[in-house]
C-alpha cells in the first residue's frame, strides 16, 4: 500500500504557555490516581527521549536536498525541543511533589548513553521511527477521542492535546528520513520490538513508583479500574493494536493512517488566527 507524507504539510513549532497546577495536583486526571500516573509515567520519558530523537534526525539532515523535507525536519526539531522543555517542567513538578524521578530516569539515561556510544546512527534513527509511531497512534487517539482526557485538569488536558497535535503533524518526518538513508525493514522491526519492550517497562515502573508513593499500590480497586480503562471492553488501548502492528508491514508508511482532517480541526485550539 503506497503512501507518502502530504507534500504541503506545515510543521510549525508552537510555544503555548502552560501554567501547571500549583500546588501540584497528584491526581489531576479527575481525581483518578491510575489515569494521572499513567500519563505522568509517559511524560517523564519525554525530556531525554525527545532530545535523542532530535539528534538522530540531525545526524542525517545534511543528506536531504528537498526544500520541503528540510522545512519539515526543521519543524520536527523545533516541536520536539519544545516538547522536551515542557515535559521537563512537568517532571520538575512531579519531583517537587515527592516522586523519585532520579530513580525513574536512571535506567533510561543509561540506556540512551549506551546507544549513543556503541550503536551506529542508523540504529538511533530506526529507534526514533519506532517510538514516533507509538506516540503517533496514541496522539491520534487523544485527538479523535476527547474522552481520553475527560474530567482532567484543563491545563493538563490542554498540554496533552498540544503534544498530541504536534506528534500527529510530524509523525512521518523521522520515517521518511530513515527510508531515504537506510530503509532496512528488519532493522525497523527490531527497533520497534525493543522500543515497545522498554517503553512499556519504563511506563509501568513509573506508574508503580507513583502509586507506591501515594500509598495506593496495593489498592485492588485502583488496578481493577485502571486496567479496565486501558484494556477492558472499552479500553483506550485496545483500538490501537492494529495500528501498532501495521508498523511491521514491509510497505508501511505513517500516513497510511490518514488523520489530516482531525489535525486541521484540532489546530483551531492552538492556531485560532490561522485556521478559519
Amino acid at each position: 500500500m503506497h503512501c507518502q507524507t502530504p507534500h504541503d504539510l506545515l510543521i510549525k513549532p508552537r510555544q503555548p504557555e502552560f501554567a501547571l497546577p500549583s500546588p501540584w495536583l497528584r491526581h489531576w486526571h479527575g481525581g483518578d490516581a491510575f489515569k494521572s500516573h499513567f500519563f505522568d509515567a509517559m511524560s517523564l520519558l519525554f525530556p531525554d527521549g525527545e532530545r535523542f530523537f532530535i539528534d538522530a534526525v540531525r545526524a542525517y539532515r545534511d543528506q536531504v536536498t528537498d526544500p520541503q523535507q528540510q522545512a519539515q525536519i526543521r519543524g520536527f526539531i523545533g516541536q520536539e525541543a519544545h516538547h522536551s522543555r515542557e515535559h521537563q517542567h512537568y517532571s520538575e513538578a512531579l519531583r517537587e511533589s515527592g516522586y523519585d524521578l532520579d530513580y525513574l530516569e536512571r535506567r533510561l539515561k543509561k540506556r540512551l548513553a549506551f546507544v549513543r556510544k556503541h550503536l551506529p546512527p542508523k540504529v538511533h534513527l530506526a529507534a526514533t521511527t519506532a517510538v514516533e509511531h507509538l506516540t503517533a497512534i496514541m496522539a491520534d487517539a487523544i485527538l479523535q477521542n476527547p474522552e481520553w482526557l475527560e474530567g482532567a485538569d484543563p491545563t493538563m488536558a490542554r498540554l496533552w492535546r498540544w503534544h498530541a497535535l504536534e506528534e500527529s503533524e510530524h509523525k512521518a518526518v523521522a520515517f521518511d528520513l530513515y527510508q531515504q538513508v537506510c530503509g532496512k525493514v528488519w532493522l525497523r522491526r527490531r527497533a520497534m520490538l525493543q522500543s515497545t519492550f522498554f517503553f512499556t517497562l519504563d511506563t509501568i515502573k513509573g506508574l508503580v513508583h507513583m502509586l507506591r508513593r501515594d500509598g495506593l499500590l496495593w489498592n485492588w480497586r485502583i488496578w481493577r479500574d485502571g486496567l479496565g480503562w486501558l484494556w477492558g471492553s472499552r479500553g483506550i488501548l485496545k483500538p490501537l493494536v492494529q495500528a501498532y502492528f501495521d508498523f511491521y508491514r514491509a510497505d508501511f508508511h505513517p500516513w497510511q493512517h490518514d488523520n489530516l482532517q482531525v489535525i486541521l480541526e484540532r489546530r483551531r485550539e492552538f492556531d485560532p488566527l490561522e485556521v478559519s
